[in-house]
């Protein structure tokens, strides 16, 4: 079975056939003929003969910060689903958070045509960051971090928390923050901008001491929070950037005997799978990481097929879920 007995059983032409595989025009009536003779017959084009044909691989370069995160995970879930219906693989570059192989990447993806385009799931951007992307030959699509001129989906992470510290401090008055650093500015920067302005709209003066600056960890939000409670006397809320961070400073207060919610609220964010079983159940912030990748991948694919397409950005919502863990 080859393209040709495609088109001799469609009764159209080659080059509709080819224009068909090719995500190029064919009428309606026609698309849908072929398609069923293709199901119908199993047939499965040639992906060398494409390349050499079109100069396209339909590979996709995936740049992600960690392969042990839900959130990543939830986001490459979005983007395969809709790569792999698209007709593109994608190929996984995991940088375990090292900004230099983020760098490295961007450069090997775009170097002889080995992919299409890029998705890169962003921590930071350094003037590396920007020289690589500037520099690179196919299409870049930015998630997790709002990047001006560039085609990106990102969170609103800003507001998430601090919608979700108002709520907080309706019964509490002495809240506490455990972020990561903010050279990460999604993560780290709008999420602890978030917990200040909150606090300051709320008219609250958190203590000296009541920001503390961890990693992406269980073992983080243990040991940040019992930095809390020796510096942070009487605290009665801490607000997390993530969720794991979370499950170690209720894990630490359980340990020094504070209970959670009566005498110290805890909130996350990310709306993990254990957030609703964890015991409290985690009040948290969900963000839609799947639909996000979703979106990203969407984007790139316009970009990858329409040479006019021009650079958007996406801003995402979110829910606050109150669960247990708070009063």
């Amino acid at each position: 079975m080859d393209i040709n007995e495609i088109a001799r059983r469609a009764g159209v032409s080659r080059a509709t056939v080819s224009r068909y595989l090719n995500d190029g025009y064919v009428s309606q009536e026609k698309r849908e003929l072929i398609g069923h003779i293709i199901d119908e017959t199993g047939y499965v084009p040639s992906q060398h003969a494409q390349s050499l044909r079109t100069g396209k691989t339909r590979l996709v370069g995936v740049i992600i910060p960690r392969l042990n995160s839900e959130s990543v995970n939830r986001m490459v879930n979005g983007i395969t689903k809709v790569l792999e219906r698209k007709g593109y693989q994608v190929i996984l570059g995991n940088t375990n958070n090292d900004e230099k192989l983020e760098v490295d990447y961007l450069t090997m993806f775009s170097e002889r045509n080995k992919v299409d385009g890029v998705i890169l799931i962003a921590t930071v951007f350094t003037p590396a960051h920007k020289q690589a992307m500037a520099a690179i030959n196919v299409p870049v699509v930015v998630l997790g971090q709002e990047l001006p001129g560039h085609s990106c989906v990102f969170q609103d992470d800003y507001h998430a928390v601090y919608d979700l510290t108002q709520q907080v401090l309706l019964t509490s008055g002495q809240p506490a923050f455990i972020g990561v650093l903010e050279n990460d500015i999604s993560a780290g920067k709008m999420r602890h901008k978030g917990f200040l302005d909150a606090c300051h709209d709320a008219g609250v003066e958190p203590a000296p001491g009541a920001t503390v600056i961890g990693d992406f960890s269980v073992d983080a939000g243990f040991s940040c929070t019992e930095q809390l409670l020796d510096t942070v006397p009487g605290v009665d809320a801490i607000i997390c950037a993530t969720d794991i961070i979370a499950f170690g400073a209720i894990t630490c207060l359980r340990e020094f005997g504070h209970p959670v919610p009566e005498e110290v609220q805890v909130t996350g964010l990310g709306d993990s799978v254990l957030s609703s079983i964890s015991f409290p159940s985690l009040t948290t912030v969900h963000h839609f990481y799947e639909t996000s990748g979703r979106e990203a991948a969407s984007m790139l694919v316009d970009a990858m097929t329409n040479l006019d397409s021009v650079p958007r950005e996406l801003k995402m919502g979110y829910e606050v879920r109150k669960r247990e863990s708070t009063r």
